[in-house]
């Protein structure tokens, strides 16, 4: 299904289910080595599904919001999501129908932009009116963001919290500026070797 978040449109499936997930690789031509995030409706729901190694403070001061916290997975989470990779990306977008939506599903939701591979991502649905046939449902929220700054379109900014004490940063997405303030000034993390901030 097609979904507002708060950032830009996604695509939602479950994660539980493996024919879904190949079924989102097709829709987009995205290659299977990059991975999808697992989007959940709760701080308390990212313990399930991942080893954290951050003080729960950390977590509720980034989520709900435009960021993806890449940490250890579970062993809760489908082999099929992801198999290259013992990490995972979590989403707690800070849009109220997104956390409704995860609570009420009750298992994890991969997510990933509402667009072909390579192609702009989408802040308003007829933006990916192209792959409304192939699709279960497509959820209209609106037009997000103001539409005019480049950064709109940018997606959540994506940190890798998987080595103890350290981030790194994956994406700069739209988040990035408050995002390592609060990792550097407020937690003392220092910025791994090679990451992009």
């Amino acid at each position: 299904v097609a979904v507002p978040t708060d950032t830009l449109y996604g695509l939602a499936c479950s994660a539980g289910c493996s024919a879904a997930l190949d079924a989102v690789y097709r829709l987009k031509g995205r290659s299977e080595v990059k991975p999808l995030a697992v989007c959940l409706g709760r701080v308390a729901d990212v313990y399930r599904y991942c080893q954290v190694t951050v003080p729960e403070e950390l977590l509720k001061d980034l989520l709900p919001g435009p960021v993806t916290l890449v940490m250890e997975r579970s062993g809760e989470l489908n082999k099929d999501l992801n198999p290259f990779t013992p990490l995972v990306g979590i989403r707690i977008p800070d849009h109220a129908f997104m956390q409704d939506l995860a609570q009420m599903f009750g298992g994890p939701l991969a997510l990933t932009s509402a667009n072909l591979s390579s192609q702009t991502s989408s802040l308003n649905i007829e933006e990916f009116q192209d792959l409304w046939p192939h699709l279960s449902l497509v959820i209209d929220g609106g037009p997000i963001g103001d539409g005019q700054s480049p950064e709109c379109r940018l997606g959540s900014t994506v940190v890798d919290l998987s080595v103890p004490g350290k981030f790194g940063i994956i994406r700069p997405g739209c988040a990035l500026e408050n995002t390592t303030a609060i990792l550097q000034q407020k937690y003392g993390l220092l910025p791994s070797h090679g990451s992009c901030s």
